[in-house]
């Protein structure tokens, strides 16, 4: 099988979920595969909690991102791959038992999916979910306090010690290898359309 490879970046809450996830509705689940590159954190569980804790998942070194790498090769190599989630208040990679199965699409988000040449390569459709930083660390905020159980001064601190500094060193500058630049996400219909009108041409064959 030959799949369809799109990579789907911008920084954090900027709306790269959603996005993804109105094109693979478009698609339909029968054409479509959704990676997240959040699943492929490296696996720090051998080391206490609070270890875990202090580690910066902002940084590009904190994916294994020659496992996604892999799992992209095999996938469009037409072979199923291990569907890995990540439990983000443990600080822990979960291993499903589920197994993800090749699509004629492969779409691909997270933060740093652009910044590596080595996932750059695999893609063929680059797009970069560009939102203003106000909005993003608000989102970010309500998220982590309402769905992972965190104080806001722990998410403030985490933003000024690491979110802040790792987007601007890494990946605000890899939306110069973006195909389509994307302003507003999912709330982008034109954006939406144009990109799903390219994958049904892509896919057509």
């Amino acid at each position: 099988m030959t799949s369809v490879v799109i990579g789907i970046a911008g920084g954090t809450s900027s709306g790269k979920t959603s996005f993804t996830k109105e094109i693979a509705d478009r698609m339909g689940p029968d054409k479509v595969v959704v990676l997240s590159q959040d699943a492929y954190y490296v696996d720090p569980s051998p080391l206490p909690l609070e270890e875990r804790a202090k580690i910066n998942y902002d940084h590009p070194d904190a994916y294994e991102t020659e496992l996604l790498v892999e799992h992209l090769d095999m996938l469009k190599a037409g072979k199923a791959v291990s569907r890995l989630a990540y439990d983000y208040v443990e600080h822990a990679r979960v291993a499903t038992g589920d197994k993800v199965e090749p699509r004629p699409v492969i779409l691909v988000e997270g933060i740093m999916v652009l910044v590596d040449a080595r996932l750059r390569d695999r893609f063929d459709i680059k797009l970069f979910i560009d939102t203003d930083a106000d909005i993003r660390i608000l989102r970010r905020l309500a998220r982590d306090v309402q769905d992972r159980g965190r104080t806001i001064e722990s998410v403030t601190n985490q933003y000024l010690e690491s979110v802040r500094p790792m987007h601007l060193d890494f990946t605000e500058p890899s939306k110069r290898y973006a195909d389509l630049i994307v302003p507003r996400g999912a709330r982008n219909e034109v954006a939406l359309d144009f990109v799903a009108a390219r994958i049904a041409e892509l896919t057509s064959d």
